[in-house]
């Protein structure tokens, strides 16, 4: 598809959906707060290339971040194209043959899936034009963005970190971030569920170095496939050669036994050692919107740095969605549908993440149902698959209108019974879920809406006009509850939810089926926001409370022991008040056009200290007295 990053870009700019910025910019939190404005603008905003770092290289970021560039990433013009291509191929390799000319006629598609393998050439690719070894090394000459205030440190953030498993020699490119700690060393973050940690412990087994290559820029099909959920022991790069209809051609590194693309724009060669103690990495203002606060992970030693002549430094910025792994997750969806369909579970129809449940909280699966508890056993399987195994809080439905139609799904929701179509589970979760009772493993729910009735009679509704909580009377918000049958209410931290869901009962609350508990300072009109905390910081098996046929979700921040949560708690992660003030003051110099306010400011109530861990002083969150608002 693309010979390069910069032939990627040029398109980019052909298309409209580049921005240059020509001013001098500082990789520390400069260019991540004006690349999280952009990014939150309706439908992902623009690319954005800043070309005059303080280095000796530009850098791209929000490359990928929206409907229009993640197809044009990808070749495409629309991401169900990369559906109906890989169901053809599938369809096409499964077919029968029962006759020679069937079998002859499949002699093309073999030809053609041949051309997808990596191959390997001799010499040096573009990605080695200009070679640092050994001491000449200094990471410090990279444009590596510092993101947020309480980050650990500067943090490469789009990597394709290559390693190869010892005792079979099959490649792994996945994306891990990488903490900065010196000129020639970093930390490398693979979590305990990723193949990189299981390479890492293989090597630990043998007692040898293991070596790593670390990629960045290219064709962004590379990009895109070291984020995909690939089976173990497939190589990513022939996802990226299925996806950009020819090889990954690669080449050896000068001082590691490994290969990597010839095309890409940097390569940082160099070895873990098993054998040395893991280093403290972290924190690092991460996807869901939160911290992930300080962990010990392996060190990286740089042994190389080469890169082609005229590179781009290409880099992502996560936190509060929505942010440009919204839109790599929408590919996914779209590329691994077909093999679910084909290999797995040949009911479902789509699937759908939402950006407010950063991928691995929420997930709303369709499915052609034809006999009763279809959907739970739809949810089971997908939780023992792949990376859906993190998934929290799973729907299930079987809708004549698209999942992504949130009316289908309300007409549905409102009328659920507990707990006729409600499975909790507990299992694997993913390492950065921070409210998970332990670390990687907690709670799990399913909601089964493939046998509700949409036309059903529902429970009149009833509602006081107040709530009365000893002397003090609660005004009661009914924005949600004629349609969603929700109530949402902003609750002390002394609260007990049962005591909620009592006095609802007590006072005469009819017809109600969710009622959502948030922080004091959460904006419960902010929808989006809610949705994303109720998904965050629930853990089902300890956070989800049931009477009276309502069910109430806690999403209040756990921090300081509610509801026995024991571990730390993150904060939001956030820009500076200094580093908006600073790119309010510089907006004019950008060239960007129309003022963009910064979404920090909307978050800032949502955080408790200055740090990466959020901190409870004294009795924490006082009640407002405002409507909705309870002790």
């Amino acid at each position: 598809m693309y010979r390069n990053l910069q032939a990627y870009i040029e398109r980019l700019e052909q298309e409209g959906e580049l921005l240059r910025i020509q001013t001098r910019v500082s990789p520390e939190w400069e260019i991540a707060e004006l690349t999280d404005r952009q990014a939150k603008r309706p439908g992902g905003g623009k690319a954005l290339l800043f070309e005059n770092t303080g280095t000796d290289f530009p850098v791209a970021t929000n490359l990928m971040g929206s409907e229009r560039r993640i197809a044009l990433a990808l070749g495409v013009e629309r991401l169900d194209a990369l559906t109906e291509r890989i169901e053809g191929l599938f369809a096409a390799l499964t077919a029968p043959k029962t006759s020679w000319g069937d079998k002859l006629r499949m002699l093309p598609l073999l030809e053609q899936m041949s051309r997808w393998l990596p191959r390997e050439r001799s010499g040096r690719g573009a990605c080695q034009q200009v070679v640092y070894r050994g001491e000449e090394v200094d990471l410090g000459r990279l444009p590596i963005l510092r993101c947020w205030p309480a980050d650990g440190g500067r943090f490469v953030t789009l990597p394709l970190v290559g390693t190869l498993d010892p005792d079979t020699g099959i490649r792994n490119v996945g994306m891990y971030r990488m903490q900065v700690f010196g000129p020639r060393t970093t930390g490398m973050h693979w979590h305990l569920h990723k193949t990189g940690e299981r390479h890492y412990r293989a090597y630990a087994a043998r007692g040898e170095r293991m070596p790593v290559a670390v990629c960045l820029g290219g064709d962004p099909a590379y990009t895109y496939a070291a984020t995909a959920p690939m089976p173990d022991n497939l190589d990513e790069y022939l996802l990226a050669g299925f996806l950009r209809r020819r090889p990954v051609e690669l080449v050896r590194c000068l001082t590691q036994d490994l290969r990597v693309p010839a095309d890409c724009d940097f390569v940082i060669e160099g070895y873990v050692d098993p054998s040395e103690d893991k280093v403290v990495e972290g924190p690092f203002g991460d996807h869901t919107g939160f911290y992930s606060l300080e962990d010990r992970y392996p060190l990286f030693h740089v042994t190389a740095v080469t890169h082609r002549r005229g590179a781009i430094y290409p880099a992502t910025i996560v936190g509060v969605p929505p942010q440009e792994d919204f839109y790599l997750a929408r590919a996914t969806e779209k590329i691994f549908l077909a093999p679910i369909r084909a290999a797995m579970l040949p009911e479902v129809r789509d699937l759908w993440m939402p950006a407010e449940g950063v991928a691995h909280n929420l997930a709303v699966v369709d499915i052609r149902s034809t006999y009763p508890g279809q959907g739970i056993k739809t949810a089971h399987s997908l939780w023992g698959a792949g990376q859906m195994m993190f998934n929290k809080i799973m729907l299930i439905t079987s809708c004549e209108l698209s999942i992504r139609s949130l009316d289908a799904l309300r007409r549905r929701l409102i009328r659920t019974r507990w707990p006729e179509h409600f499975v909790l589970s507990r299992g694997p979760l993913d390492v950065l879920d921070h409210a998970a009772p332990r670390l990687g493993f907690g709670g799990k729910l399913a909601v089964d809406l493939t046998e509700i009735d949409a036309q059903s009679p529902l429970e009149s509704l009833h509602l006081p006009e107040c709530l009365s909580f000893g002397d003090q009377t609660v005004r009661i918000d009914r924005a949600l509850a004629d349609t969603w049958r929700t109530l949402l209410f902003n609750g002390g931290r002394n609260l007990h939810p049962e005591e909620l869901l009592g006095r609802l009962q007590e006072q005469g609350v009819r017809g109600i089926r969710f009622v959502g508990l948030l922080d004091e300072a959460v904006d419960t009109s902010r929808l989006s926001d809610v949705l994303w905390l109720l998904s965050s910081n629930v853990d089902p098996s300890r956070d989800l409370f049931v009477r009276g046929g309502m069910i109430l979700l806690d999403a209040r921040t756990k921090a300081g022991g509610v509801n026995g949560f024991d571990r730390p708690w993150p904060n939001v992660v956030t820009s500076s008040p200094e580093t908006v003030r600073r790119v309010d003051q510089r907006w004019p110099e950008y060239g960007l056009g129309e003022f963009l306010p910064s979404p920090s400011a909307e978050y800032w109530k949502l955080q408790s200290g200055s740090g990466a861990e959020y901190e409870v002083a004294g009795d924490g969150w006082r009640n407002a007295g405002q409507d909705g608002k309870i002790p």
